[in-house]
């Protein structure tokens, strides 16, 4: 398993929160705002992987990209960025040694705080 920072989907959450689509939620929120895995088939079915993809900011391109598999660490609700779910993810990249998704997450939660 190679999993590397999704370019795509750091570009696309930097742009949600320069547009203002932030939820300023604390960490703890994000177990009740994370999509449920209905809600995520849902979303693939009506938008597709490539969408699902930009959602998260891991991707294993050893996996099959048509596959939930393939993507982890993510941000959002399908809407907005979740700064609870920014943290949650930093943390899990740092704790698994994913050193450039952790940083550009850090980098990401820098960006949500300071457009305050």
């Amino acid at each position: 398993m190679t999993t590397e920072l999704n370019e795509a989907a750091l570009r696309h959450a930097r742009a949600l929160v320069r547009d203002g689509k932030v939820v300023r939620d604390e960490r703890d929120d994000w177990s009740e705002a994370a999509p449920t895995a209905d809600e995520e088939n849902a979303f693939i079915e009506e938008h597709g992987w490539k969408e699902f993809a930009r959602w998260h900011l891991g991707v294993d391109r050893d996996e099959n990209p048509q596959t939930k598999q393939a993507y982890s660490f993510p941000y959002g609700d399908f809407r907005r960025v979740h700064r609870a779910g920014v943290i949650s993810a930093e943390s899990r990249a740092g704790q698994y040694d994913h050193t450039e998704i952790a940083d550009a997450l850090k980098k990401l939660l820098e960006l949500i705080d300071a457009e305050r």
